[in-house]
């Protein structure tokens, strides 16, 4: 390796390591926004979060590398522009092709880090993240009861207090539901004061209360619709216990979501994808065997009574049938198509959700190798986009970082919808926005090998100022006179 080749990669790695933590930093917090109210209120530990927050970044890093290829070249050649090296370079005779290479090796490795941690890293991080996100999706709020609020999250209970102290634990003329009493009673318990508070184990929510009644009433034996016996009992003290469980945070089994198409590698999911076909070929093969066993369509039973026909003296194929049997014909041939119908459409509806599977399992499978060559192409396009507008910084290079990082995400948003929709194969649909930004990089590396003016303000005002000097002495420039004569 070349002195040139250290300086190059040294100058790129800076701004990649930069700008790469700070758009994973953007994504995750985009994540975050998106998710935010199943989090709040739930008195999630700060381990789970960051446990979500660790397996979610891990699967936002395919998709944060190329932006920061793409921005970090940007800067690079743009820094170098600008400090006139690259004149400096192009003056000795070395073009911007052998200075590009070091930098396009080292995105081709960046490209095939990225394509193993997806295949081997990222199927594992996003079972882990899936699972907990469910998991804290489905979890209810922590425990916390309003004043002058039903609260009805306590299974069998109803709860509504009046007042609540700022110490967050006294609370006045309390209201208890109980819905699910031993013996199947219905409980009511008025309280005027109580005190709430967890137990040693947390296991239960304790309310001492005090001045209060509970009634109570008992259905007969004869069941709910019979009227029962009312019982009143007062108390100056009492506690009622509320089991906890139902607030306590708990982790589903992680198989669960295993056969999902993004918890899978390459081999995985070559494997889904041949099982599932095989599951399509069996349908089609029921299909034709049920068709065929149940309608078969011999030539002689179709046209045989034509040759009868003359004899027999009928026009249809229904006057060869005697008319106390016609009616049962018709009913019998009509339930026997509703009969085939219904099972063809099941079957059909079937077909299509497999199919549906076939084309998600195709999709993750394109994913893994579409964001890993993304790298190699946001560099094709950043490195020659910085020798051209030549300013270094965040701000500009920011800029066209942002426009071009936008058109590959919806020409990619497009392209998998389209793949999934069955609209465009699976390989040209994940494969379009690099079909489409790769004949721009091109164009970019054309213009650069030629020290194209393409972003040069100057160059702009200097063909503005020029065409203007020639129209305003052009003879070609016509005077018209507007015409008097109303008539013409």
């Amino acid at each position: 390796m070349k002195k040139l080749d250290k300086l190059i990669i040294k100058t790129f790695f800076g701004p990649f390591v930069a700008t790469f933590f700070v758009t994973l930093f953007v994504l995750i917090m985009q994540f975050l926004w998106k998710y935010i109210d199943d989090f709040v209120g739930k008195g999630l530990d700060t381990w789970v979060i960051i446990k979500l927050m660790a397996y979610t970044s891990a699967s936002l890093v395919t998709l944060a590398l190329p932006l920061a290829v793409l921005l970090s070249s940007i800067m690079t050649f743009g820094n170098l522009g600008e400090s006139f090296e690259l004149v400096a370079l192009k003056s000795s005779g070395i073009s911007l092709l052998r200075f590009m290479r070091p930098l396009l090796v080292l995105c081709v490795g960046i490209a095939v880090l990225a394509f193993l941690f997806a295949n081997y890293a990222i199927p594992v991080a996003n079972l882990q993240a899936k699972s907990l996100l469910y998991d804290v999706t489905n979890s209810k709020p922590a425990f916390n009861i309003k004043a002058g609020e039903f609260y009805s999250d306590i299974p069998g209970y109803t709860i509504k207090v009046a007042q609540k102290d700022p110490d967050n634990k006294t609370i006045h003329q309390v209201i208890i539901y109980d819905k699910h009493s031993a013996g199947g009673s219905d409980q009511v318990i008025l309280a005027e004061k109580g005190i709430m508070g967890l137990s040693n184990d947390k296991q239960f929510l304790l309310f001492k209360l005090e001045n209060g009644w509970r009634y109570e009433e008992r259905y007969s034996r004869m069941g709910n619709t019979q009227p029962g016996d009312l019982i009143r009992l007062g108390f100056k003290e009492y506690t009622k216990a509320f089991d906890m469980s139902s607030f306590r945070f708990s982790q589903t089994d992680v198989n669960l979501f295993s056969s999902n198409q993004q918890m899978l590698n390459v081999k995985q999911l070559d494997v889904a994808v041949d099982s599932l076909d095989k599951q399509l070929q069996l349908y089609q093969k029921n299909v034709n065997a049920y068709v065929t066993t149940r309608y078969s369509f011999n030539k002689w039973k179709d046209t045989g009574w034509l040759k009868q026909a003359p004899l027999l003296k009928v026009a249809h194929f229904e006057d060869a049938i005697p008319v106390q049997q016609r009616e049962y014909a018709w009913q019998h041939a009509a339930q026997s198509i509703r009969d085939t119908q219904m099972t063809l459409e099941s079957t059909s509806k079937d077909y299509a959700e497999k199919f549906s599977n076939i084309l998600l399992f195709k999709v993750e499978w394109q994913r893994k190798f579409t964001l890993a060559f993304a790298c190699i192409v946001m560099f094709l396009i950043g490195a020659p986009l910085g020798s051209i507008i030549r300013k270094g910084g965040l701000g500009t290079p920011l800029v066209f970082a942002v426009i071009f990082f936008v058109i590959f995400n919806i020409f990619f948003m497009v392209g998998e919808k389209m793949a999934r929709s069955n609209v465009l194969t699976t390989f040209s649909g994940m494969w379009l926005s690099n079909i489409v930004l790769f004949p721009i990089a091109v164009f970019l590396i054309y213009k650069a090998l030629n020290d194209s003016q393409l972003f040069n303000k100057e160059f702009y005002y200097r063909l503005f100022r020029t065409l203007k000097r020639l129209l305003r002495h052009s003879p070609i420039l016509l005077t018209v006179k507007p015409n008097k004569n109303k008539d013409a």
